[in-house]
């Protein structure tokens, strides 16, 4: 019987129980053989530490001094570890310890960072990118897989291999205090498709992808930073929800997923064991039943839901028993290996278990190009990570996530008579006032008694956005105001914040009510040039809100096909009082 080069290769590769879920796409059976050669050559040079010292990631922070630099600096150089967590915040002091450390590396190191909206996640000079709420708004799912792939780029840039993303949790609870805005919604074919560009955009371009939180962290009241969160759904509802994405994406070859700290009463028997440390719910359900051969991560190690509950070192080595293949934020690799290598020595983890995890570790690697690593440059970094190039593309996806929830007197787009002007809640607002102005004769209404009867009045509800955990509420005083004015004035309401926004306020008697989702310049200047008409509206809801606001809403609005010929020098911008 003949056997084509291409099969000899994965027969190679599956005898040697070298998987991994990501692979290349232009890799050729050339490629493939260079890479089990390489992971069979580096393998055998490691010394049993090396091997254990592969499992671990750990953070690195630029801004809490010299001490902690040169603590990882001792742990990269002493311990081995396999690679790195960039946390917050210089990019060029990043970038030049990523280049030392790798060079005193036997192996490349794996770079991750948290970078579900861009590098500005960790790196206050990039651009910000929407959160995954305001994604799952987007209908051309392309226009993600394009923000990935800028995504990809800055993280070359900056020589990151690894976006621990995107988050695939449905959102079903409006209070998650964790998940909320990182989520693309509450349905579950929208979080996957919208999940699956998102990750072909990073892995089509060498950067690894990782879905999270496994089991689904979309109905937690917990934060599991602080405490262990439970989800107590039955076993339906489990697979229905919370596991649904991860069923459908683990088989799309996307590189990792990242196991979740949370109790889950009927996928763990064990009272309290989280997710993360739970054979049942990694090696049984995941591995076996669910059939992923990718890279298994833990949450980070120091979070509270688990870091108050085990040692240092001691929680580490339950991961790994459990079928993690990475433990991340570890706090203490030396005693974690220790242990791990006392189960392989009286038997409680067969050898084969390490090899395993060690070889899927390194054939990414090479797939991400580790192999062959070369040091990046520091200089312009800060423009290369936020230029006109991030922010055209943040602003095309703000535009295509504003939903439309109604316009029943049809008051957009706007003409260009007279508008008032009401900003409420706590946040900035003159980047849309500006851009506004520029078109429209609007005045801003400090005081709401002295707009005349019958006036179109945009409301505009600036949340602060600053991070994607801010409450979502809207105070008392906001709702009044809103109530008054609806009873007498064509209001337009804009929320620039969550969609839960909306979640208590009666809209039925408010004309018009349009969804921007965040609160910064890129969306607030998006939303003014789709109210004059200048961009089509098309977005929908991805979360249930309430029995009114069900996920799919949204009203179609196009384009004004002629812009009104008013002159520039009349259009201004003024307070009334």
């Amino acid at each position: 019987m003949k056997f084509s080069y291409s099969c000899l290769i994965i027969c190679l590769l599956m005898s040697s129980k070298i998987m991994a879920q990501y692979q290349p796409k232009d890799f050729s059976p050339t490629d493939l053989q260079r890479a089990h050669q390489w992971v069979e050559k580096t393998y055998q040079s490691l010394s049993q530490d090396e091997k254990l010292g592969q499992l671990f990631i750990v953070a690195l922070y630029t801004n809490k001094g010299e001490n902690e630099i040169n603590n990882v600096r001792n742990i990269v150089i002493n311990d081995k570890i396999g690679g790195l967590i960039l946390m917050q915040d210089d990019a060029a002091r990043e970038i030049n310890l990523v280049n030392e450390f790798q060079q005193k590396s036997k192996v490349p190191l794996m770079i991750g960072m948290d970078a579900e909206w861009g590098l500005f996640q960790r790196i206050a000079t990039a651009h910000k990118f929407p959160w995954a709420m305001t994604l799952g708004a987007i209908q051309d799912k392309n226009l993600i897989y394009q923000m990935a792939t800028k995504i990809a780029e800055d993280c070359h840039r900056m020589g990151i291999n690894w976006d621990f993303a995107p988050v695939v949790d449905v959102n079903t609870n409006p209070n998650n205090p964790i998940i909320g805005n990182r989520s693309f919604g509450s349905e579950v074919s929208n979080v996957i498709t919208s999940a699956l560009a998102y990750s072909n955009g990073l892995q089509d371009h060498h950067i690894l992808a990782a879905i999270k939180h496994f089991p689904g962290h979309g109905d937690t009241d917990t934060d599991s930073h602080l405490d262990l969160p439970v989800v107590s759904h039955d076993l339906d509802r489990l697979n229905n929800i919370e596991l649904a994405p991860f069923k459908a994406l683990v088989n799309k070859g996307i590189g990792g997923v990242m196991v979740a700290h949370l109790y889950v009463p009927n996928l763990e028997s064990g009272k309290g064991i989280p997710a993360s440390v739970s054979k049942n719910i990694i090696t049984n359900l995941l591995k076996e039943k669910l059939g992923y051969k990718g890279l298994i991560i833990t949450d980070a190690l120091n979070m509270g839901a688990v870091a108050n509950k085990y040692k240092p070192g001691e929680l580490d080595a339950m991961a790994f028993k459990a079928g993690n293949d990475i433990m991340l934020f570890s706090q203490g690799v030396s005693e974690g290996k220790r242990l791990i290598q006392k189960a392989l020595d009286e038997g409680e983890i067969a050898p084969s278990r390490l090899e395993e995890s060690v070889k899927k570790i390194l054939l990414t690697k090479y797939f991400l190009g580790l192999e062959k690593y070369t040091p990046k440059s520091p200089e312009n970094i800060n423009y290369d990570l936020n230029n006109d190039s991030h922010k055209d593309l943040a602003q095309s996806l703000y535009s295509n996530a504003l939903t439309l929830i109604k316009d029943n007197k049809k008051l957009l787009p706007l003409s260009d008579n007279q508008i008032y002007y009401v900003p409420l809640e706590e946040a900035p607002y003159q980047a849309f006032a500006n851009e506004l102005g520029k078109n429209i004769m609007m005045k801003k209404a400090n005081e709401i008694n002295s707009i005349p009867a019958h006036s179109t009045v945009i409301i505009g509800l600036h949340k602060d956005n600053s991070t994607a955990y801010k409450p979502y509420k809207i105070s008392l005083e906001s709702k009044n105001i809103i109530s008054r004015l609806a009873k007498n004035q064509k209001v337009i309401l804009t929320v620039f914040g969550s969609a839960y926004a909306l979640k208590d306020i009666d809209i039925s008697p408010i004309s018009t009510v349009l969804i921007s989702y965040e609160n910064n310049d890129d969306s607030m200047i998006s939303t003014a040039k789709a109210l004059k008409g200048e961009t089509k509206i098309w977005g929908r809801l991805p979360v249930l809100v309430n029995d009114q606001l069900k996920t799919g809403m949204g009203i179609d609005l196009v384009p004004k096909t002629t812009m009104s010929n008013t002159s520039e020098s009349s259009k201004v911008f003024t307070t009334s009082k």
